[in-house]
């Protein structure tokens, strides 16, 4: 159903989310979403069952990778409130070869009145987004990263990467439109943070799906402008 358990206990349910799976719904689409999906799971068909959960953070629809839910209001809070202290580690496919093959992103992001996420020299209007990515190996003309967040602003990584000229394969929002793309090339590989109740420190890793890596392997020259 788009969603792979990976852990679960009274207070937390850790799951590697499929691309093209909201994480919850919007105004706009109310369609089958990874919140829903295990609301239906913890109720166990039972519809006046007490048992909810509770979202943390959020995963754009067509990244994939490890979502963490809070299965109480109590447990949602800690996690939130210590979420500065969690570790996000992704991985990308982006267009090019980015020199330096590591290195930091620092900037402003905006969003604009059409929920379009940009860069800014505004301080005043913008937020400070810092990412921190690393070359994993070369495919053709294209570079497969390790992308670790700092900080946790919408489509940071999409935005960033795309401004230094390196975007991410499969974006047609901020990037390019791939003649050959099924997805987004972005996957949430690992994730740690502190347990809510316990206080212990916990990583998980989610499998990256075949269709990620299939979106490094495809020619050159298949890129075309948005």
């Amino acid at each position: 159903m788009g969603l792979d358990i990976l852990h679960e206990d009274r207070d937390i349910i850790v799951v590697n989310k499929a691309a093209g799976l909201l994480t919850m719904g919007t105004g706009r689409d109310f369609g089958r979403t990874a919140h829903a999906a295990l609301m239906d799971y913890v109720k166990k068909g039972n519809p006046k069952s007490r048992e909810r959960v509770f979202i943390v953070h959020r995963l754009d629809r067509d990244t994939s990778g490890a979502l963490v839910f809070a299965r109480s209001e109590e447990a949602k809070i800690t996690l939130q409130e210590n979420w500065k202290e969690a570790e996000k580690v992704y991985l990308a496919f982006v267009d090019g070869h980015p020199d330096p093959a590591e290195g930091k992103i620092s900037n402003y992001l905006a969003e604009n009145a059409a929920k379009r996420v940009y860069v800014t020299k505004d301080r005043k209007k913008g937020r400070l987004s810092e990412t921190e990515y690393q070359v994993i190996k070369h495919v053709n003309d294209r570079a497969l990263l390790e992308v670790r967040l700092l900080t946790g602003r919408k489509n940071q990584i999409r935005v960033q990467l795309a401004e230094q000229g390196w975007p991410i394969v499969g974006d047609s929002k901020y990037g390019y439109k791939i003649r050959d793309n099924k997805r987004l090339a972005l996957h949430s590989y690992r994730l740690s943070f502190d347990h809510p109740w316990k206080g212990d420190r916990m990583e998980f890793e989610a499998p990256v799906p075949q269709t990620f890596y299939a979106m490094g392997s495809a020619p050159p020259g298949q890129r075309k402008k948005d």
